[in-house]
């Protein structure tokens, strides 16, 4: 049912915990299942330093949410933002599709942790959708570029 790359994600997942000192924290969850993952970012300049995460769920919520901060490490807040679920699936090999929704949350939690960054900075959170970039720059053409 689950990937080698899943099950690996799962029971060796990366980046678990949380920062004291998070630059920006976001959650997600589903009223579906019930899982809820929370996304701690430590921001230098404008790109990820450091980005841990809690995950109450199940293999594929633990697997997304390890794969998902391992592949924003080093990425800017624009890039970030842009990660999308199937950025997600593809590099965990895919995941059985009632189980897709997971790497949603993930995407939608490190969503929410930049929009707390930019309100925590006295920025304009950015509606999902709003510019390419959700207003952290890099897009050109949001009112919010930093």
């Amino acid at each position: 049912m689950y990937t080698e790359k899943v099950i690996e994600e799962f029971t060796n997942p990366q980046n678990v915990g949380e920062l004291t000192d998070a630059d920006g924290v976001g959650e997600a969850g589903s009223p579906t299942c019930g899982d809820t993952m929370k996304i701690y970012l430590k921001v230098e300049g404008d790109r990820i330093a450091d980005a841990r995460f809690r995950t109450f769920g199940c293999a594929a919520a633990i697997a997304s949410s390890s794969m998902a901060t391992r592949m924003i490490l080093g990425m800017t807040l624009a890039e970030a933002w842009n990660l999308s679920d199937a950025d997600v699936v593809d590099a965990l090999g895919g995941l059985p599709e009632p189980k897709v929704h997971c790497s949603l949350l993930a995407r939608d939690a490190i969503r929410a942790a930049i929009a707390d960054y930019r309100v925590r900075r006295g920025l304009e959170p950015q509606e999902r959708g709003s510019c390419e970039c959700g207003g952290v720059g890099g897009c050109g053409s949001c009112p919010g570029n930093d």
